[in-house]
């Protein structure tokens, strides 16, 4: 079964880095998404060999809630 892991590092400057590992395909943008909603605005988005790899079928869904 893939594994997939998520480092995060949040700079002094108040900055937020992502780095999603062993998601092969673009399904990690969906992971992307994710991230993007939780954190704010995406500045930059650099593609690791593991996006340019065939997909291994996993979906990724994200059911989102808003509390009142």
């Amino acid at each position: 079964m893939e594994q997939h892991e998520f480092d995060i590092k949040i700079k002094p400057d108040g900055k937020v880095e992502v780095h999603i590992k062993g998601v092969k395909g673009p399904v990690c943008m969906e992971y992307a998404k994710l991230f993007e909603r939780i954190i704010g605005k995406t500045e930059t988005v650099e593609h690791t060999g593991e996006y340019y790899e065939p997909p291994s079928g996993v979906q990724v869904l994200v059911d989102q809630k808003v509390k009142d």
